[in-house]
């Protein structure tokens, strides 16, 4: 085929040598905070842009360029999501404490894929774990990789 007929994008892309990031086939579920965490990504993004596009840096276009097309696309699927105040399942946006048959209490907030970041509490609401507390209440057991999990309490963070 001619190089005519090839997309900027992908010449930008076979320059830096990377290729475009994974897209989830999931729902895009998002908090609030994701929702904002979205749109400051794509506002830095097209700044970062400008600034390269000025240097002429192909590599950074083309990195940049990508990682733009990926959060917009997550900002255009981007479905928002806030658990009903006071709801006593668990539900997606919900923090919900945990205790292990040993004692261990953990807590966890669960959130769209994009803002989920275990080491700092949240979880995807993909992940085993969300998926075993879903339509679950206080007092009930969630079973995980063979642990069982008592859910403690539920809060609106």
């Amino acid at each position: 085929m001619s190089r005519a007929f090839t997309r900027e994008e992908d010449s930008e892309n076979a320059i830096a040598g990377i290729g475009e990031r994974p897209i989830s086939h999931h729902r895009n579920l998002v908090t609030e905070r994701g929702m904002a965490l979205i749109d400051a990504e794509v506002a830095a993004l097209r700044d970062e842009l400008g600034r390269a596009e000025k240097r002429a840096d192909r590599e950074r276009i083309a990195l940049v360029s990508r990682d733009l097309r990926y959060w917009t696309a997550r900002r255009e699927s981007a479905e928002l999501s806030v658990p009903e105040p006071g709801s006593d399942m668990v539900r997606f946006g919900m923090g919900v404490t945990l205790e292990s048959h040993d004692g261990k209490k953990v807590h966890w907030k669960i959130v769209g894929e994009d803002e989920a970041n275990p080491a700092k509490g949240t979880i995807s609401h993909m992940s085993p774990m969300a998926m075993a507390l879903f339509g679950k209440k206080v007092g009930e057991v969630a079973v995980v990789n063979g642990k069982e999990w008592e859910i403690a309490k539920l809060s609106d963070s």
